[in-house]
């Protein structure tokens, strides 16, 4: 396992299940676990501290999302990483992006109001760097994704980016230290707070391809 030390964005686990999934899941999404790895659950259950069903359901349900596969009689793997996989996901993770601004412009609560605000004032302090940018992105995704008031899509769009942030990661290293992605995030997050759901699906869009060329550039 890698020792990179970020962290996803997640609430507190419901159940030995559930903080077993979160938290393998984490190793997988951060590569700490590197692609094409074993899983070993002995090891992960040391790790965790929790017992091998937990774990055995959390590698159940990450086999599900194309994190974990499983190969009779040879175990669970971590699953590999492909340039073309950056492509195929952009496709359908693009326009399902849009649709998740455009009803966080239309939708958004107070709260969610409150909570865009408070990301844009951290955009301006950010301190720059791969740790700042991803943990910033993270949360002003998820966070538009709880504003569209669609759990289906949300659940959709967070499998979707955690295998994007997994590619991230991979690439991590290649990319430049500084770039200018919390600054193109402010755009979208202002036209969703200002309520103009077509710019809001517009600068989303527009924010996945901009990675997804990036990303490529490097893989």
């Amino acid at each position: 396992m890698n020792d990179n030390p970020v962290e996803l964005d997640s609430g507190p686990p419901a159940s030995m299940a559930q903080r077993a999934y979160q938290e393998i899941r984490d190793l997988l999404v951060t590569v700490r676990i590197r692609p094409g790895a074993p899983l070993s659950e002995e090891r992960l259950t040391r790790h965790l501290g929790v017992g091998r069903t937990p774990v055995r359901e959390a590698i159940k349900r990450l086999e599900t999302e194309r994190l974990v596969v499983v190969y009779p009689r040879r175990g669970a793997f971590a699953t590999a990483v492909h340039v073309a996989d950056l492509e195929l996901l952009g496709a359908v993770r693009a326009p399902l992006e849009g649709e998740a601004a455009y009803h966080a412009a239309r939708r958004a609560s107070r709260t969610d109001r409150e909570l865009l605000r408070e990301l844009m004032a951290r955009a301006q302090d950010c301190e720059p760097g791969a740790a700042a940018e991803i943990d910033f992105d993270s949360r002003v995704h998820r966070a538009i994704y709880r504003a569209a008031h669609n759990p289906y899509l949300e659940a959709t769009l967070e499998q979707y980016y955690n295998l994007i942030l997994r590619i991230w990661h991979v690439a991590l290293d290649r990319l430049p230290p500084v770039t200018t992605h919390i600054a193109e995030l402010v755009p979208l997050l202002d036209a969703v707070l200002a309520g103009d759901a077509d710019q809001a699906r517009a600068l989303a869009i527009d924010h996945v391809a901009t990675f997804q060329r990036e990303v490529a550039a490097v893989l």
